[in-house]
């Protein structure tokens, strides 16, 4: 029994190796231009054990996309279905949830959004973002709050671009170096303040 399961654990440890190899080259170099040999020398593993896991370069990553989705989205639609807490509240949660985890993984939103742009279907075979957007609390809360005189989906794409956009044109903000990634940081934490603000204010506007 404890062998079956020290196998277990070490296919468990080869398949991730994989994953975060696959994950960083088609991060760096594109689905196309990665090579599944490249995935096997990065992972420290040959090329036929990794076969023998995934037995494509699409099928792992599909994978590798699908994680990357999930992880994107993960607790979104927990905060966008609070019906305990009103939009404002929502607005600061979805501030803080984005920073946090792009701060992690920097190089997440661009890769999703190349990916999908050269392969729009992965997106929707995957998970059905829009309906999900469309039928939560807060969009109900946006349509109300807005009184239908402005499409609610406007405002969060404006969200989406205030707390994303700056992660994806980070390499041109930062650069390379420490200091100007620590500086690059200090901004986006601030933003965890200044977003929801701004979103407010844009909302105001349709009361004027």
């Amino acid at each position: 029994m404890a062998e079956k399961e020290t196998l277990m654990a070490l296919a468990l440890t080869t398949e991730d190796k994989i994953k975060q190899a696959a994950t960083k080259l088609f991060i760096e170099k594109g689905f196309a231009a990665t090579r599944t040999r490249e995935i096997a020398e990065e992972a420290g593993i040959n090329l036929a054990l990794l076969n023998y896991y995934f037995r494509s370069k699409e099928k792992l990553f599909d994978v590798v996309m699908e994680e990357s989705l999930q992880l994107f989205l993960k607790g979104l639609e927990e905060i966008l279905n609070d019906v305990n807490t009103v939009l404002k509240d929502k607005i600061a949660g979805i501030s803080v949830h984005y920073i946090d985890l792009l701060k992690s993984h920097p190089d997440l939103p661009l890769f999703i959004l190349t990916e999908i742009r050269a392969n729009p279907s992965r997106l929707e075979t995957n998970l059905n973002v829009k309906e999900m957007l469309k039928e939560s609390n807060f969009y109900k809360q946006l349509e109300a709050t807005t009184q239908k005189r402005v499409e609610p989906m406007h405002f969060i794409m404006n969200i989406l671009g205030l707390l994303v956009f700056p992660f994806i044109s980070s390499p041109v903000l930062r650069g390379q170096n420490e200091q100007g990634k620590a500086e690059f940081d200090q901004l986006m934490e601030a933003r965890k303040h200044w977003v929801p603000i701004w979103v407010e204010a844009m909302l105001k506007t349709l009361s004027v």
